[in-house]
């Protein structure tokens, strides 16, 4: 259990999010995979799943979990710490915004330094980032971003678009607009309003296997 002023996001939790939170992470460490929203209703003693789904959003908003609106099950922790190594949270996608979280559950052990800057290993599906040395297989190491407004334009992040999944480009943002750029002249840049992207991470190293 984390206290509820700790975490990946710079946010305090509210008691309510915080008893979900508590109980998610006990629910992934027993089960490694995340759980139904009728199961969170159970959990909570509510019976309807609006409270549940606002709990949720206001996690991500705070940078705790990763989660697709109307997909529980695409939902991941990025607070826990208890266990060495990093979390692969799944796979992202660096040809089109057509892949999400999934629900594997592994650890890339590397060292307790990193893990101790809360980051987190997605794997990368297709070749829009060749340019910027970043290969389909490749494992990415991102870092949590609890204020994308300090982000500097041209950092590469793995960024949720709304209705769509996740993908990773370069971050580009001028007043209430931000493109997503590829580093593949094959892709063209994906142009959104800002409240319809949520970055997840900060790109900070690359892991390839050869």
């Amino acid at each position: 259990m984390l206290p509820p002023s700790s975490g990946p996001g710079s946010a305090p939790l509210t008691s309510a999010q915080q008893e979900l939170y508590d109980w998610l992470e006990a629910y992934i460490g027993s089960h490694r995979h995340s759980p139904s929203i009728r199961q969170m209703m159970e959990a909570m003693g509510l019976r309807s799943p609006a409270p549940i789904q606002s709990r949720l959003r206001h996690l991500q908003q705070k940078g705790w979990i990763t989660w697709q609106e109307g997909q529980a099950r695409t939902m991941q922790l990025l607070g826990q710490s208890q266990a060495a190594g990093i979390p692969l949270l799944g796979a992202v996608a660096a040809g089109g915004l057509v892949e999400t979280f999934d629900d594997i559950q592994e650890r890339v052990d590397l060292t307790p330094v990193l893990d101790t800057r809360g980051l987190f290993a997605l794997t990368v599906n297709g070749d829009s980032m060749v340019d910027a040395h970043i290969a389909d297989g490749d494992l990415v190491l991102l870092e949590p971003v609890s204020d994308p407004s300090r982000l500097r334009n041209g950092t590469i992040v793995s960024a949720l678009v709304a209705g769509s999944g996740t993908t990773l480009k370069h971050f580009q943002r001028q007043g209430n607009t931000v493109t997503l750029e590829a580093a593949n002249p094959a892709y063209a840049p994906i142009v959104l309003p800002a409240d319809q992207v949520t970055v997840q991470g900060r790109l900070v190293a690359v892991w390839r296997q050869v």
